[in-house]
């Protein structure tokens, strides 16, 4: 089972405005120092389409926000996008269309894109999250190590991020279960589900079960 890391072997459905930001890298963490770059010069596609409700936060159609909602720095934020009770968007986070972000999850500089689910208690910093993945609730993906070394991806080579903080890429599909810590440098493969309650670093291949760190079965 290969452990795939670029960037077209886990999304495929990019919106049209991401184009320019997605454009030129190779695998997907080259993006993650890019999006605070990314709102300094923004497509005309968000400027004339999304309406910006405070400053540096643009806002699609349809979309709710519950009041208790915190938004500090840059946000975008796609139609028919849901933010629940207490969700804190701490910065540089893009937000693409029909997605939820539930009670009491803190987003900081990642990309979530279509139809992505972080619906309870979860965290999601330094990371992007394929279109229709879903985190199970209180499930995070860390973005630090302990001895604030630079993060390395852990696959059939080993990437040097050059980053000190990268938090988790989930493929499109990838379903992570309930309490899980997705440890700095992860990478989920598309259609790949995982457990609750586990602990995981590297990558994991796609269309596969994750039971166990030691325990990987294709789906069938």
């Amino acid at each position: 089972m290969n452990k795939l890391v670029k960037i077209d072997e886990l999304f495929e459905d990019i919106p049209s405005y991401l184009e320019t930001l997605f454009k030129g890298s190779e695998y997907p963490w080259e993006i993650l120092p890019k999006i605070k770059e990314y709102f300094n010069n923004l497509p005309q596609e968000i400027l004339n389409n999304y309406k910006e409700i405070k400053e540096g936060v643009y806002v699609g159609k349809n979309v709710e926000i519950h009041p208790s909602v915190t938004i500090e720095g840059n946000a975008i934020i796609g139609d028919n996008c849901t933010l629940r009770t207490g969700a804190y968007l701490r910065g540089n986070v893009i937000i693409a269309s029909n997605s939820v972000v539930g009670n009491s999850s803190e987003l900081k500089n990642c990309i979530l894109l279509n139809k992505v689910q972080v619906p309870h208690y979860n965290y999601v910093g330094d990371s992007i999250l394929g279109s229709y993945s879903h985190m199970g609730a209180s499930s995070i993906c860390s973005n630090l190590k302990s001895d604030g070394k630079n993060v390395v991806v852990h696959g059939d080579n080993e990437y040097q991020t050059g980053l000190r903080k990268m938090g988790a890429i989930l493929g499109d599909h990838a379903d992570i279960g309930c309490g899980c810590v997705l440890n700095p440098g992860c990478i989920i493969g598309k259609n790949t589900s995982v457990y609750p309650l586990l602990s995981l670093r590297g990558v994991y291949p796609k269309n596969c079960i994750v039971k166990s760190v030691n325990e990987v079965v294709e789906r069938r």
